[in-house]
């Protein structure tokens, strides 16, 4: 099996040049994140993925969390792992310093997860959750609740989660049960949830999950869901860990993949009912939970990302080693290994550039959410929280698609070798298949980006972002570099394609509404195909002007985004047609016909 070698170069040329990191540091805060700090930052965030996390990984396929009669037992060598991570500070990194953390740029904490997530997904699940759940706290809860609970989660010495989906409540949470009765300073939190990530294990000493229940006289559907703290050990108001609170995890799934990470089964109040505390005001619980889930979606989309670069990483090492038949063509005086059939290459090239693309989609996304926190001039701040909005549905539902197409790519790359367990390849297969499903199905995420994202503003946050793809087609355009001109040709049919689809789609909004909701998955792939290369053409500029490491950097990027836009990209026009003429036969056949 290969070692996971983080792409450190391209990280920093996507968070250098496409963030761009001096745009970032321009903002009041995040002044100390020089380029030297964040290359300290990574560099050290890439060893520990390498040699701490990475070695696990294999493990905790193999040998996953368990339930036993105490609790949740993690993967032998998880404790000792997350202590590290704890002890590095790398919990916090993105956190508030009031907190505790150091407050970097969500640009560059990006990079980081991507590390986490590519060295051992199931490892890095813990503490995205926490992370969600910090900021929801900090952006809702009380002062006192703030002070309780986040410097504790920013340093990582407690763990959050987030409870939302019951037996009978998966995507639909207009039907959750769980209740909540007032009982003087707290409430009684009774009823169950499912599928809750590390609801349950051996990591730390308390566990902070965030809950959504329903008051006894609480409006029906989501209108009537509270957000309540529900710790696994009360808290004293020293600060020390009181009694068990009324929690208990009953059991957890047995699952296709991600074995390491616990998925818990939680029982609340099963003995008088578990101490909650609410967070905000009552009946707004699903507007505060999306502070936390957009932050899910976004690290999420970004899990697609990191399976993509780690299954693109072991396919390469096995295509430069394996031995098999001769390519046609081949010339070579040595044994050919099976990079050299053409096959292989456009398996490698389709991860390899789709990766790139996907990580700088990710990336960009994140530096949106630091300029709409800390941009000065309001307009500017609610533009670019509108930008962030936009894009994340695309992240979200568009990375993860891809990372399961590219993970099961590198099985095809090992050939019959990839279908067995030995040689790893399968792991990220089944380890990427649930990032399409939890926090939102990709039929969720477009569903956002079609009715949120698109048709509440009229298309425009679209339009502008079309307006900004528009001028990189321009810029290539102006280049006489071959590969420039096929980009920029490329991607203005990709802008052309989103043009009409958009336009479709708020037209057939109105003729019915069931058209819109029959194209978004396609309309969500279109988006992200197409932003994926308007990215690699600015990263292409970026290397037609002389950046990145050296010329071998800016010659295979070049190349890279030039298979891109011929091999991925072309893909526009036709999933334009399936949206524009192809939505209204989906419901053609009568649902008793299928």
């Amino acid at each position: 099996m290969s070692d996971y070698i983080p792409p450190l170069d391209d990280m920093r040329f996507v968070i250098e040049h496409l963030g761009p990191l001096a745009d970032i540091t321009a903002l009041p805060g995040h002044g100390d994140a020089t380029a030297d700090l964040v290359d300290a930052v990574l560099a050290e965030a890439g060893r520990f993925a390498t040699e701490v996390l990475s070695p696990l990984n294999r493990t905790g396929d193999t040998d996953g969390a368990r339930h036993t009669g105490d609790g949740v037992r993690t993967t032998p060598g998880w404790q000792e792992a997350y202590r590290a991570f704890v002890d590095g500070g790398w919990n916090g990194i993105g956190c508030a310093p009031e907190f505790g953390g150091q407050g970097l740029p969500k640009l560059v904490s990006t990079a980081v997860a991507e590390m986490w997530n590519s060295a051992n997904l199931a490892f890095a699940l813990g503490p995205m959750l926490t992370q969600g759940a910090i900021e929801a706290i900090e952006v809702h809860g009380t002062d006192a609740q703030r002070e309780m609970y986040l410097h504790k989660m920013v340093s990582g010495e407690w763990t959050g989660t987030m409870n939302l989906t019951e037996p009978q409540a998966g995507s639909d949470l207009s039907v959750v049960r769980t209740r909540a009765v007032p009982a003087g300073d707290h409430y009684l939190i009774s009823g169950q949830k499912i599928f809750i990530t590390y609801g349950e294990h051996d990591l730390t000493g308390n566990i902070v999950h965030l809950v959504l229940a329903r008051l006894q006289d609480a409006p029906g559907g989501t209108r009537g869901l509270s957000l309540f703290i529900v710790p696994k050990f009360l808290v004293n108001p020293d600060g020390t860990l009181g009694p068990r609170n009324d929690v208990r995890c009953a059991s957890i799934e047995h699952k296709l993949g991600i074995h390491g990470s616990p998925t818990a089964v939680m029982l609340y109040g099963e003995n008088g009912g578990a101490h909650g505390y609410l967070v905000g005001e009552p009946n707004r619980g699903l507007e505060y939970m999306f502070t936390m889930m957009n932050n899910a979606r976004h690290a999420v989309g970004l899990e697609g990302v990191a399976i993509g670069e780690r299954a693109y990483q072991r396919a390469l090492a096995f295509a430069r080693e394996r031995v098999q038949g001769r390519p046609a063509g081949y010339g070579g005086g040595t044994t050919p290994v099976i990079i050299e059939h053409p096959d292989v290459r456009r398996m490698l090239l389709a991860m390899k550039s789709q990766t790139e693309a996907m990580r700088a989609l990710a990336y960009v996304c994140g530096a949106a959410f630091d300029r709409a926190a800390r941009e000065t001039e309001p307009g500017r701040r609610t533009w670019w929280q509108r930008r962030g909005d936009l894009l994340t549905p695309i992240v979200k539902g568009w990375c993860t698609e891809t990372g399961i197409e590219l993970a099961s790519l590198g099985v095809q790359i090992h050939g019959g070798m990839g279908y067995v367990e030995e040689t790893g390849a399968a792991q990220y297969l089944r380890d990427a298949r649930i990032t399409t499903i939890y926090e939102g199905t990709t039929g969720v995420q477009a569903q956002d980006l079609v009715g949120r994202k698109t048709q509440r503003d009229g298309g425009r946050g679209a339009r502008e972002l079309l307006d900004e793809i528009r001028a990189t087609v321009d810029a290539l355009a102006a280049h006489d570099d071959p590969r420039a001109a096929t980009l920029a040709r490329e991607l203005a049919a990709g802008v052309a394609a989103v043009d009409a689809a958009l336009a479709w789609l708020l037209a057939a909004g109105g003729e019915d509404p069931r058209l819109p909701a029959a194209a978004s998955v396609h309309y969500l792939r279109l988006w992200g195909i197409v932003c994926g290369g308007w990215l690699l053409g600015v990263s292409a500029l970026a290397c037609l002007h002389g950046a990145g490491t050296d010329a071998a950097f800016r010659d295979a990027k070049l190349n890279t985004a030039q298979f891109y836009a011929v091999q991925v990209l072309c893909e526009a026009a036709s999933l334009q047609r399936k949206i524009s003429d192809g939505s209204a036969a989906v419901l053609t056949l009568d649902a008793a016909a299928f």
